[in-house]
């Protein structure tokens, strides 16, 4: 909770750099994701964009700072390789929530379509950190990656942005409002969670009885 208070502090001064603070805020959170990056996109429409920032602007800006961010760890897979950049996952990855089973199914499932996994991955909280790192291990093209993942950082950023945007004139405080938004997205992602099982459960059962008529 002192993290979150003092938010605002920390926004309102990487936002007195400019459109350049806006991108130095998402490069740092991607390199070293200490605060919650749905959070700070909040608390930037509701402060800095009130206090004269054009909000496509930081939507653009943000989003150039995601991509580069991405990259980063894109390149440090790409020089790893396989064997390495596997092994260095099994030993350090618990300490930063990315554990070896999370990598192994992040690389499985750039083998079914990369560009999309791409995309819908930069709107997945815990996947978005650290998808470019099994991409750059299998040596993803990176202008595609690059463009997949501004994409899909682009559709994660703008919503968020706005809906402090929507918010600054409220008596919601920044704090507050940052709370409420974990506790939709949590929510949002419990329900897709929800419907992805029950999903997979009634095909299983319509697949069952097909395969004992033959």
């Amino acid at each position: 909770m002192d993290a979150l208070a003092g938010m605002p502090d920390l926004v309102a001064l990487l936002a007195g750099f400019g459109a350049f603070g806006f991108v130095l805020c998402a490069l740092v959170e991607r390199i070293v994701p200490v605060l919650p990056f749905y959070l700070m996109l909040v608390v930037l429409g509701m402060t800095s964009i009130a206090s004269g920032h054009d909000l496509a602007i930081a939507a653009i800006a943000c989003t150039m700072g995601s991509t580069l961010g991405s990259l980063g760890w894109y390149l440090i897979g790409r020089w790893l390789g396989a064997e390495r950049g596997e092994a260095l996952v099994a030993r350090f990855g618990r300490y930063v929530f990315f554990d070896l089973h999370q990598y192994r199914r992040l690389t499985a499932s750039y083998m079914r379509d990369r560009f999309w996994i791409t995309v819908v991955g930069q709107t997945i909280p815990a996947v978005r950190i650290y998808l470019a790192f099994p991409a750059g291990v299998l040596g993803l093209p990176p202008v595609g990656f690059a463009a997949a993942t501004f994409l899909g950082a682009l559709a994660w950023n703008t919503p968020l942005l706005a809906l402090g945007y929507v918010l600054r004139g409220s008596a919601i405080d920044p704090v507050t409002a940052a709370i409420g938004t974990i506790a939709g997205l949590l929510a949002l992602e419990f329900g897709l969670v929800a419907f992805l099982r029950i999903g997979r459960l009634f095909r299983r059962n319509r697949v069952a009885p097909a395969e004992r008529r033959t």
